[in-house]
């Protein structure tokens, strides 16, 4: 099979494509054949070994396709399921091995393609906004990077649920994008400074929440927009990691909560996995929740991808096709 391997960390020509044997399962395990992968950032932390993982290793950690073979002790899929992950390493391939229990059921409504675009920043998104901060009805939330792949779909949760939504991004094309998934406000950061913006759109009272993906470039401003006892979110960061903070600077700023948070801790069980990707799944098959798929690349394509991601060309989600 091809896979797109990194036998050394680096930039995006790290991302070999090479012939390896196609995978056999373990007990526990099934093998699936990829329709797509999707790409992201913690891809490239992964790639460039911000994260670690053993070398050599195949990238990419999301996607969907259907079930070909599965082990002794499986009993929750089978050959022929259509299903989709997020968390299985090696997943910029023509095939994947992983734990049945990490693998969820894809709804005959759902397209492949919208499966292997959804389900890490989609269960991203719901998390957020569903259990991190319990965004309600009339409460103001800011936005970071709102025409993002956790943006676009976390504005139109956050909309869906009553709230006031504030979104910053870079252009006036992402700026129409966000508008259209449903913010109620945007600010151009590059035109203008985020900080004061926020404050007077929303009357110098500081937001309930920001939800901020991008870390180093908003952290400290991000702090400053918060009305007293509101929540600072950190979800990623895609600009850097933010410095370190003396926990009396949330005291000095009105007692503050701020969370870091990753989606596997929101994932940990078979039966939460399941209720949030069946949740964001119901929600496209609904029409409630509208996906951009910004590119398809070749899988031989990855390094371009990553380039792209990387550069801020996109708007929604990449995805390899093998």
């Amino acid at each position: 099979m091809r896979a797109i391997q990194v036998k050394q960390t680096g930039g995006p020509e790290v991302l070999e494509l090479v012939d390896l044997p196609v995978p056999q399962p373990k007990p526990n395990e099934a093998v699936v054949k990829l329709a797509a992968s999707g790409v992201n950032f913690i891809d490239v932390n992964l790639r460039e070994g911000r994260y670690k993982a053993p070398l050599p290793f195949v990238a990419g950690q999301e996607g969907a396709g259907v079930i070909t073979s599965v082990g002794a002790d499986v009993r929750t899929a089978q050959v022929g399921d259509r299903v989709a992950w997020s968390g299985i390493l090696g997943s910029y391939a023509e095939y994947v091995t992983g734990a049945a229990d990490a693998l969820v059921p894809v709804p005959d409504r759902v397209n492949d393609q919208s499966a292997a675009a959804a389900l890490l920043q989609g269960m991203t998104a719901h998390y957020l906004c569903y259990d991190t901060y319990k965004l309600k009805a009339g409460e103001t939330a800011l936005v970071h990077a709102a025409a993002g792949g956790v943006g676009l779909l976390l504005v139109q949760m956050a909309h869906n649920l009553g709230a006031r939504v504030i979104g910053t991004v870079s252009t006036e094309e992402k700026a129409q994008l966000a508008r259209d998934a449903g913010a109620d406000e945007i600010i151009l950061y590059t035109q203008a400074d985020f900080e004061a913006e926020t404050k007077r759109l929303n009357n110098g009272k500081g937001v309930d929440v920001v939800y901020d993906g991008v870390g180093k470039a908003t952290f400290e401003k991000s702090m400053n927009v918060l009305r007293p006892r509101g929540m600072l979110v950190l979800y990623g960061a895609s600009s850097g990691p933010v410095p370190p903070v003396d926990p009396s600077t949330l005291a000095q700023k009105g007692s503050l909560y701020m969370a870091r948070t990753t989606l596997a801790h929101f994932t940990a069980t078979r039966e939460e996995l399941l209720a949030r990707s069946g949740a964001v799944f119901g929600m496209i098959a609904a029409g409630k929740l509208k996906l951009r798929i910004a590119h398809l690349y070749k899988l031989q394509d990855a390094q371009a991808a990553h380039r792209d991601l990387e550069a801020r060309k996109t708007t929604g989600k990449l995805l390899l096709v093998p």
